[in-house]
């Protein structure tokens, strides 16, 4: 019984090879670690080895993902029906953590109905009602840096963006309940890889550190579900996003519960990596700092959009999304079988000089021009019906942000050199930490 299944992945390869990219022969393991640990340098040395569409092996089941990098393929993948192009079989894995309800893990029907429902927290309308609330906190976070002594930026910015998860997606305002919640949700956020395995095997869930894991999400969740209780029945003058899902939507406590941790675990790490990595730039480039401080002085919404657009093409924090086939199709030129992974190399497509001329230089003004980036170029959210839903969210909080930062400090960078990037996760963060300097303007 136990070579059946061997016998069938072998007949599945002998029947692919002909319609799959050329890729690497290194064992899956190899090809797993190099992905997880320097997908930064292995994409491009295997773009360059195999072109622009290649295939790499995964674990677990030597999973076959087959990597685009040109964006008229990438077009094809978020153009396709969503039936046919899984995102959420992709992400079950995160479930013992997100929820089964959570918009990542969903797909077909039940990720329309999901989308439909949050979009209303999530409008231009609604972003601008959360811009202040942002912009305060950020104001009272800047207020707190140290003056002319170097500290690691990127810490200051979880710290912060955890904040306005706290405020401005929960709505929590309750001193002591912000207390309560700070320490727990920094553990939360803060999860580790290994605890993601118990997403392949739920056994592990017994046991320590998988057990004190769902202990410390018992813990929030009680929080959680507690504030959802208060909040349905007092909505009036409230502001939040919770309390705007409240207000738009037919929800459970269960679903509003999983799209809560979904938003604090997707939105959190994300916006801040992207901002500890624009301040890096502006601290090394007292040119664009300049850019950046007129922009904050004169309000500039879109010049300072800009520069966030610009740290999230240069160094995206998610290097890649992906899609699973499920059922046969043709994609770049390929017949793919049902199965298959198909995978978007965001940072391939972001350092392509074909699209972006001198593409390792940190220059904002390049999404303000006459002839800017072209659609399907710069694409750290995703594209198509799975496109991140906190898009607008997260470029409106890094405006916010400059603008705090901006009009009160000058930035200087203690080490000059480019900061490598460190893998954290399914993201990619500053491996020093975005060490700046500030003095008052």
């Amino acid at each position: 019984m136990a070579s059946t299944p061997l016998l069938g992945s072998r007949t599945l390869d002998r029947q692919t090879a002909r319609t799959l990219p050329p890729g690497s022969r290194l064992p899956t393991l190899a090809q797993t670690v190099l992905f997880a640990s320097h997908r930064k340098t292995f994409f491009p040395r295997m773009r360059e080895r195999y072109g622009d569409v290649f295939t790499i092996r995964l674990v677990p089941s030597s999973r076959v993902v087959v990597v685009l990098s040109r964006p008229e393929h990438i077009r094809e993948v978020f153009g396709s029906s969503p039936s046919v192009m899984h995102a959420g079989e992709g992400n079950t894995v995160l479930e013992p953590i997100m929820g089964s309800h959570s918009l990542l893990l969903l797909d077909d029907e039940d990720h329309v109905r999901m989308r439909r429902q949050l979009m209303p927290a999530f409008s231009g309308q609604a972003l601008r009602g959360y811009a202040e609330m942002v912009h305060e906190l950020a104001r009272a976070e800047v207020a707190n840096w140290p003056i002319g002594k170097p500290f690691k930026l990127h810490q200051r910015m979880r710290d912060l963006t955890l904040e306005v998860i706290l405020q401005v997606v929960f709505g929590v305002t309750d001193r002591d309940r912000l207390n309560q919640l700070r320490p727990l949700l920094d553990k939360i956020v803060s999860v580790s890889p290994v605890i993601m395995l118990g997403g392949f095997y739920p056994s592990l869930l017994r046991v320590p550190p998988w057990r004190t894991y769902l202990t410390l999400q018992r813990q929030v969740d009680e929080i959680l579900y507690d504030e959802i209780a208060r909040r349905r029945g007092n909505l009036a003058g409230r502001n939040d996003v919770l309390s705007r899902l409240l207000a738009a939507g037919n929800w459970s406590d269960v679903e509003l519960r999983d799209q809560l941790v979904t938003l604090l675990l997707a939105g959190h790490e994300t916006t801040a990596t992207a901002m500890g990595w624009a301040f890096h730039e502006l601290a090394r480039r007292p040119e664009e700092l300049a850019f950046g401080q007129r922009a904050a002085d004169a309000g500039a919404d879109d010049e300072l959009e800009a520069i966030v657009k610009e740290a999230m093409r240069l160094h995206p924090v998610v290097y890649q999304v992906g899609r699973r086939l499920t059922e046969t199709a043709d994609v770049a030129g390929y017949r793919l079988p049902r199965g298959t992974t198909i995978m978007a190399a965001i940072g391939l497509v972001h350092r392509d000089a074909e699209h972006f001329p001198t593409p390792q230089d940190f220059r904002p003004q390049r999404f303000l021009e006459d002839d800017p980036p072209a659609p399907g170029t710069w694409i750290p959210f995703g594209g198509g019906a799975r496109r991140c839903i906190g898009a607008g969210f997260s470029l409106m909080e890094g405006t916010e942000i400059l603008r705090a930062a901006l009009a009160t400090y000058n930035f200087q960078a203690p080490n000059p050199t480019p900061e490598p990037a460190k893998p954290k996760n399914v993201t990619l963060v500053p491996a020093r930490g975005a060490e700046v300097a500030v003095t008052h303007r």
